[in-house]
């Protein structure tokens, strides 16, 4: 009897601990559950927090960065036009010269020699010129006056012979006579060419017009074998010394001309559309670390073959002599890309299967996808051509998690681009 007593005892303690267990087990449970479906009602009830920004009708602008190297307003190669041995360099590296100023002298004898037989040749063609001229004035006078007398000659032997004073014999002797003094006069007429003046003086004349263009030619050829400043500037090479046999067209010198600078960048398509000459800009040199004002200049026409760029071309204000040729230079400026469209910031722009969308919050804070088609860029925005009206909210930010008819929460007030 004692047996059982201790066996029921057992089995009813054993049930109590199970169905603690089983108690506490349910509990846990209910509890874990619980908490679940509290957590998943508060991220079903999250709402997506979206910036927004409203669409309105503006200037489209982009930030064009200009780069380049200054330019000196001129650069000059000093070279001789013909070969020969110098005999003077009249400046040194880093000197100062001024328009005209000469800078090399190239040995000229052999030229003044030419010149000095030359002028002698025009001295000796003048005189015969003349001489020829007076003698030919002379024979026609001459040739003239004897066809008068010999006509005259003639129409009194004429009348003689209709007298029967003398014979026929003797009148065709004076016909002759004046027939011969005829064709010379004649002869001399002919040789008039079609200026009026005989040939035998037009071969005179010819030839000293002839000495005259070779005393020129000469006279040029020395000249060219000084060598002189083209323009006010600063010698920046000096390859060349006395007595040295230079080659024509050999580089002896450069003059660097820095009273005014200018700066040549290089710019994409797109960008050279939107700079015109006359714009104002606040260049940087780096290695002088200020700031000089520039106008651009020049726009190039086309694009170049290799660089498949547009060169534009700034001056900057004269008078700056720390400036110098080859330094690096920069300038932001800001061009218009279109006048008065809608754009939008470029993180609302979301792009599936080739297609560009937008997603365009309502006045219920709803996200209404819209397909849009797209123009212009610049570094923040696109153009919205078509998909989107003025006036309308578009959502810039977590649109990844956007979709169609998502009520969302939207951070702050939408503000206007």
């Amino acid at each position: 009897m004692k047996k059982i007593l201790n066996s029921r005892k057992r089995w009813l303690m054993f049930g109590v601990v199970v169905g603690a267990v089983v108690f506490l087990g349910a509990v846990v449970f209910w509890k874990t559950h619980n908490t679940s479906s509290v957590n998943m009602a508060k991220v079903s009830a999250l709402k997506p927090l979206v910036a927004v920004e409203t669409v309105q009708r503006q200037d489209m602008l982009s930030r064009i960065v200009l780069s380049g190297q200054t330019v000196a307003a001129a650069q000059i190669d000093i070279a001789p036009k013909y070969k020969g041995y110098v005999t003077q360099v009249a400046v040194e590296l880093g000197q100062a010269v001024t328009a005209g100023q000469v800078l090399v002298v190239q040995d000229t004898l052999d030229i003044e020699l030419s010149i000095a037989q030359t002028t002698a040749a025009i001295q000796q063609a003048s005189a015969e010129t003349t001489e020829t001229q007076a003698t030919y004035a002379a024979d026609y006078q001459k040739a003239e006056a004897n066809y008068e007398r010999n006509l005259a000659n003639y129409h009194r032997y004429q009348s003689l012979h209709t007298s029967g004073a003398i014979s026929r014999e003797a009148l065709d002797t004076v016909r002759q006579q004046m027939i011969n003094a005829k064709s010379a006069l004649e002869a001399l007429q002919k040789q008039a060419m079609e200026s009026g003046i005989p040939a035998v003086l037009a071969i005179k004349q010819a030839a000293l017009s002839k000495a005259r263009y070779n005393l020129e030619a000469l006279e040029k050829q020395y000249k060219d074998r000084i060598l002189r400043a083209p323009r006010d500037g600063i010698i920046s090479y000096r390859q060349v010394e006395d007595g040295a046999f230079v080659k024509a067209g050999q580089k002896l010198l450069t003059v660097v001309d820095n009273s005014s600078s200018y700066i040549e960048c290089q710019v994409s398509e797109q960008n050279a559309a939107q700079i015109r000459t006359g714009m104002q800009v606040k260049m940087t040199i780096d290695s002088l670390g200020q700031e000089y004002p520039g106008t651009i200049i020049y726009v190039s026409p086309a694009s170049d073959a290799k660089a498949q760029a547009f060169t534009v071309r700034l001056a900057l204000t004269p008078g700056e002599p720390a400036i110098r040729s080859g330094m690096f230079a920069h300038a932001d400026i800001t061009g218009l890309l279109r006048p008065q469209t809608l754009f939008v910031a470029k993180t609302a722009v979301l792009e599936k299967n080739g297609k560009k969308y937008v997603f365009v919050i309502n006045d219920d804070n709803q996200a209404k996808q819209r397909l849009v088609t797209t123009g212009q860029r610049n570094d923040d925005s696109v153009e919205i051509l078509t998909g989107i009206n003025e006036g309308e909210r578009v959502a810039v930010s977590n649109i990844a998690r956007l979709k169609q008819d998502t009520v969302v929460e939207v951070e702050g007030r939408g503000t206007s681009l």
